[in-house]
């Protein structure tokens, strides 16, 4: 790769110098803020570096969820974490995923509106139990933020509809869905470019030094810093509650008598799987050994592959013959608490970090915040 010293005056001053603001990570957060940037003030030269040949962390290595929290997830949570803070992140997601489909208004990402449902089994029948105990709550705190009167219901047919092994007993969740976050990424791409903003990928950031950027092909000067990398953030801030989270990923081969259709959740939002239409999408296990997968390698491991295969075999889909034909790992960014950080660091710079596994939903607001408090900062 050629050093920017190498580059001509005519590369150097189209495509590295007078930079307004620049952006490192090219996924939902470092595009929605740019494109926020664009928008406020077309004028700025708004830059975005991104060390992959695609962005690199889990905005395209997900599960493809737009999800907000099922009952068993936010009941952890409560123990956790204060009322007020646990129910303002889900107020987030949220308005997120809304401010998701304002932004790509009429673009096809893939969007399905198919609910989803948490599964119990007989070892977690006390947690079954305790969401049904506090699911009138659960409702009451969803109504005031969406406006559904009954996101969560009792859903008595669907573990005999699908044909389920182990699981018994199901809870709806009305407001979630699927979406492809490859045409989203796409969609959010098209529209930074549309705005003139610049993404250089193959760059990879070393340290920032002053008002410059220490890469592997050389110095960026810039005005302002914008770092949007999540899971990988702990290199630049050591200090802040953020760490790297692992998610390991299986899709089946297709399956022609594929009865199940929609999201599903289980162990509390640990294990997670959908249909892609006659395929299966199954992630999770990172509770097996959450030390181990609190790493930034984006590899799979026999362990957890195994486990999610087995659990396939025997509990969700054991009428199929199939297959595992796709694994892949993405790395989340989580913390003490599942909100996000939008924060200004020094005098110019400033990050959009932590979006505690809910990036699909959450991204594209962070982005819109994080855009707002530079522009007002």
């Amino acid at each position: 790769m050629i050093n920017l010293q190498n580059l001509s005056f005519w590369e150097k001053e189209t495509f590295i110098r007078h930079i307004d603001h620049l952006i490192i990570g090219s996924g939902i957060v470092g595009l929605s803020t740019a494109i926020y940037l664009k928008q406020r003030d077309n004028t700025k030269k708004v830059t975005i570096l991104e060390r992959g040949f695609l962005p690199a962390g889990a905005s395209t290595k997900n599960a493809g969820f737009s999800c907000i929290g099922s009952p068993s997830e936010l009941l952890d949570d409560l123990k956790k974490a204060d009322k007020k803070t646990v129910f303002d992140t889900v107020e987030r997601r949220w308005k997120g995923l809304n401010n998701l489909n304002q932004l790509l208004f009429n673009s096809d990402i893939g969007y399905k509106s198919l609910g989803s449902h948490e599964l119990f089994d007989e070892e977690s029948k006390d947690i079954y139990e305790n969401c049904i105990s506090n699911l009138d709550e659960l409702n009451g705190e969803l109504k005031r933020i969406t406006g559904v009167p009954k996101v969560y219901g009792i859903a008595k047919d669907v573990c005999s509809t699908y044909e389920f092994n182990v699981f018994n007993k199901a809870i709806s969740h009305t407001v979630e869905g699927q979406i492809d976050t490859g045409k989203m990424m796409q969609a959010l791409i098209r529209k930074a470019r549309s705005l003139n903003v610049e993404i250089l990928n193959g760059i990879e950031v070393y340290d920032i030094k002053g008002k410059e950027l220490e890469t592997n092909v050389g110095a960026f000067p810039f005005e302002n810093l914008i770092i949007c990398t999540n899971g990988f953030s702990k290199r630049f801030f050591p200090d802040l509650d953020v760490e790297p989270a692992r998610a390991q990923v299986v899709v089946t081969s297709e399956i022609p008598n594929l009865k199940l259709k929609g999201i599903f959740h289980f162990d509390a939002g640990y294990y997670y799987f959908r249909n892609i239409g006659k395929r299966v999408l199954f992630g999770g296990g990172r509770n097996l050994d959450l030390k181990g997968e609190n790493t930034e390698e984006m590899t799979t491991t026999s362990m957890i592959i195994d486990r999610l295969e087995s659990i396939l075999k025997e509990q969700i889909i054991p009428y199929a013959d199939f297959k595992i034909e796709h694994q892949w790992a993405g790395t989340m960014g989580v913390g003490g608490t599942k909100a996000p950080i939008i924060q200004q660091i020094d005098k110019n710079i400033f990050c959009g970090i932590r979006l505690g596994g809910m990036g699909v939903a959450i991204g594209s607001l962070v982005g819109k915040e994080l855009a707002d408090l530079i522009i007002e900062s």
